[in-house]
């Protein structure tokens, strides 16, 4: 079955204008579908299939969209909230039609890498919690974070709950007052690298999320920044499961 829209709605949600302006640009022979001159905004379209020029622009229509950012401190991964600023709130323009929604979570204090999509199907297989896919974090720790620390993140921590984690990986990076590590986790219990440290006597300052299977955080992306994942990061994802992070 087709995907058909209304000309104008379709315009409308990529962030040309309101439905008026719309009006005004087909009334003046701006807007053109397949070649042809459009003369109402009601006609019906398939953005997929169509080629839909406005001006000197052509659309580019994607029925699924992946994005990867950089998320910043302060923001919270999810779609709406009434009171804090969300990674949907923050995307550009141009993604924002496209209905894109969080795959896992970090937590509002936490940066880093975020996945982004409107594939449901995609972000449901990701998540499920019987993938067990490698999640890389640089952490700065308050405390001397010692190789005892990582031998016993190796065979799984006890945390405030009684659960023992999955075994983890533990880079010391630099140690003194405030280490600096990599922490590699297999699963994503809520706030799950805090409080392995927390149950190791230790705070942790600062986290962020460098990756998740193979999927690494691109090093050009400053915070707040996003881009469109390639073709190539696209079908490795699909190989792979990522569960819900931190």
């Amino acid at each position: 079955m087709r995907n058909t829209q209304r000309l104008d709605k379709v315009l409308s949600n990529f962030g040309y204008g309101t439905r008026k302006e719309i009006k005004d640009y087909i009334k003046a022979g701006t807007v053109k579908v397949d070649g042809i001159v459009a003369k109402d905004g009601g006609l019906h379209v398939d953005p997929e299939s169509s080629v839909i020029e406005i001006g000197c622009e052509t659309l580019k229509y994607r029925k699924y969209v992946y994005v990867m950012m950089n998320k910043p401190a302060g923001v919270v991964s999810a779609t709406f909230d009434n009171k804090l600023k969300t990674v949907v709130d923050i995307l550009p323009e141009e993604f924002k039609c496209f209905d894109l929604f969080p795959v896992g979570r970090l937590d509002i204090d936490t940066e880093g890498l975020l996945l982004m999509t409107n594939d449901g199907r995609l972000a449901h297989e990701l998540l499920s919690p019987k993938k067990h896919v490698p999640k890389r974090y640089y952490a700065l720790i308050a405390g001397n974070v010692t190789e005892d620390d990582a031998d016993r993140f190796k065979k799984g921590v006890t945390l405030d709950d009684g659960y023992r984690t999955l075994p983890a990986g533990l880079e010391i990076i630099r140690q003194g007052e405030h280490s600096e590590v990599e922490v590699v986790i297999m699963e994503g219990k809520f706030h799950q690298i805090k409080r392995m440290f927390e149950a190791v006597g230790k705070k942790v300052k600062y986290l962020r999320r460098m990756a998740m299977g193979g999927l690494k955080l691109d090093e050009n992306l400053q915070t707040g920044e996003c881009r469109e994942l390639t073709a190539e990061e696209i079908n490795m994802l699909k190989g792979q499961g990522i569960d819900e992070s931190i």
